[in-house]
């Protein structure tokens, strides 16, 4: 009885009919197989387009701290707050650049962030030395290119030097100023000219 018991179920299974394959998924599985397998290889550096050439001639001319302005070919700018103390050095906002040329000639820049105001003159009692610094003649307002400018002359009794001038102007919510220690009377002035002639700055001109 037994045997007759087992023998309609072997008899049904083995009429079920047989699952055909999934011939679409077995592709699909070998493809994303091979796509893993492929290896990745370092891609080549991207050429880099080359600078182009500086259209402006930078003898005579100090960019940086976002402006730029002229000076004579034999000084160089330094950054004195840097020399002063390391850690705390000019930036966009404020700073002092002084330059040397021995034995004749001394330029101080000086700037700092005045942003709403709209009258630089301050700037002179500033960069000016009480100490050593006097006005010798008035102030005069002009325009040198779009600034408008303050320049006073001065005398001064820094070593090796005799006459200056000293000068503001506002640009871009920054006030500047700038000074010259020379031997001659009216160099100043001459070297304040061509100084704002070459003047930019970020945010105006």
């Amino acid at each position: 009885m037994k045997r007759l018991f087992f023998l309609p179920i072997l008899l049904m299974a083995a009429c079920v009919p047989t699952p055909k394959p999934n011939f679409d998924a077995q592709i699909q599985v070998a493809v994303v197989q091979t796509v893993a397998a492929i290896p990745t290889y370092t891609p080549y550096p991207t050429l880099r387009v080359p600078p182009s050439p500086t259209p402006v001639n930078l003898t005579g001319l100090f960019c940086e701290y976002q402006f730029c302005i002229g000076h004579p070919a034999s000084i160089v700018f330094f950054d004195l707050n840097a020399q002063h103390n390391p850690q705390m050095p000019s930036n966009a906002s404020q700073g002092i650049l002084v330059g040397y040329s021995p034995p004749s000639l001394v330029i101080q820049v000086m700037w700092q962030d005045a942003t709403g105001a709209s009258d630089a003159s301050f700037m002179l009692n500033t960069i000016m030395d009480v100490k050593v610094d006097t006005r010798s003649g008035d102030l005069k307002a002009s325009q040198i290119g779009n600034l408008n400018v303050d320049y006073v002359p001065i005398t001064t009794t820094e070593p090796s030097f005799t006459y200056g001038g000293v000068a503001a102007w506002m640009c871009g919510g920054r006030a500047f100023a700038w000074k010259a220690y020379t031997t001659q009377a009216d160099f100043a002035i001459s070297l304040f000219k061509d100084a704002l002639q070459k003047f930019r700055c970020d945010g105006g001109h």
